[in-house]
């Protein structure tokens, strides 16, 4: 008499594996999405935070924000500012109602060369945080990683106990100064990488082992852990969930609601490619003249020759700065339109590609 077979117990889901290995973070403004995949932090951006405030599910926010503008007084300009931050912040708190973890919330892309701003407007933001009963333990500020961001990041860790998240992160220099800085994490991009490898080069396609943005986190990864560093890696970026699967026992990975939703139906087994471990034994030596490498940039407009940072190029960089800067300031804009009237206006909205995001 044959035996009936043992039923199988159904694999789990590509992102269930991969919260076993890494910490997931949703990168996204959309509490529906956070609710839905479960993460333990969240980032946001400018992008991010402009499409959400857009839907009428979040009217109330935008509202809430131009009321704290127009309360606080001021110039027409300083009202603005102030609504905008109070904007961040107010996302910010309804996400981390969601999450066990922390929010990233970026400073104004356009202080990226002004240590100082930057300093400023991080402790702004951490102010309305507490002003919510929001300790600074559960935010990351968001800084460009040029090198007037690592040493704000620097300064605000060190003297103000406050934890940054290093974005706008293509390269090895820039991953070795910001552990140098003693910054809590850093976000090296995956997706920019492989997009300009696709559009420079012969080659159109990688596999998930062989693209430029999975290897340069790679590398990253194992410097920190065979130097020991204690700075969080945590890849963002991201093109496609191969990509993602790829770097499986990064210390953290920031994935878009659009991939979240392909991994968690994906049924594959997932093996870590990174480990403490592995990354003690790789063969390499301690970068020096780390500062060298920021002061000697191409001018814009002379970026294709891979000089940024020692691997990526400048224009891109400038490119996408000067993108989340425009992202701010129609964030701005929305805002305007209530601090100059004395009630609500309606809204104008802006077309996709504007909201696109990195």
């Amino acid at each position: 008499m044959s035996v009936s077979p043992v039923k199988r117990q159904k694999m789990e889901s590509a992102l269930d594996q991969l919260k076993h290995h890494t910490t997931v973070v949703a990168d996204t403004g959309d509490f529906n999405a956070i609710d839905e995949y479960k993460p333990l932090d969240a980032t946001t951006n400018p992008s991010l935070i402009l499409a959400a405030a857009q839907m009428p599910a979040y009217q109330k926010l935008v509202d809430d924000a131009v009321a704290y503008g127009k309360k606080l007084g001021g110039s027409e300009d300083e009202q603005i500012q102030n609504a905008c931050d109070k904007l961040f912040v107010l996302f910010g708190a309804e996400i981390l109602k969601r999450i066990p973890g922390r929010v990233s919330t970026e400073v104004d892309a356009r202080l990226s060369f002004d240590k100082e701003g930057m300093i400023q407007r991080a402790r702004r933001l951490i102010d309305l945080y507490k002003e919510a009963g929001i300790g600074k333990d559960r935010i990351l500020i968001k800084l460009s990683s040029t090198w007037e961001g690592i040493q704000a990041g620097k300064v605000l860790e060190a003297e103000y106990g406050i934890h940054c998240n290093m974005t706008l992160l293509f390269s090895f220099a820039q991953a070795v100064a910001c552990a140098e800085a003693g910054v809590t994490l850093i976000s090296p991009f995956v997706g920019r990488i492989l997009d300009w490898y696709v559009a420079n080069g012969d080659k159109k396609t990688y596999e998930p082992s062989e693209d430029p943005g999975v290897k340069s986190v790679t590398k990253i990864y194992n410097y920190y852990k065979k130097f020991g560093y204690k700075t969080i890696v945590m890849g963002a970026s991201f093109r496609n969930t191969g990509e993602i699967k790829a770097l499986t026992g990064c210390d953290y990975l920031t994935i878009s609601p659009k991939l979240l939703a392909e991994l968690s139906k994906e049924h594959v087994k997932l093996t870590p490619t990174l480990s403490v471990k592995d990354g003690s034994w790789v063969p390499l030596s301690t970068l020096t003249g780390i500062k060298m490498g920021f002061e000697h940039l191409p001018p814009r407009g002379q970026g294709k020759k891979k000089e940024l940072y020692t691997s990526y190029i400048w224009d891109d960089f400038l490119l996408i700065v000067s993108k989340d800067a425009k992202q701010g300031l129609i964030i701005m804009l929305i805002l305007h339109q209530d601090i100059v009237s004395s009630r609500p206006a309606k809204r104008f909205f802006f077309p996709p590609e504007t909201l696109e995001m990195k």
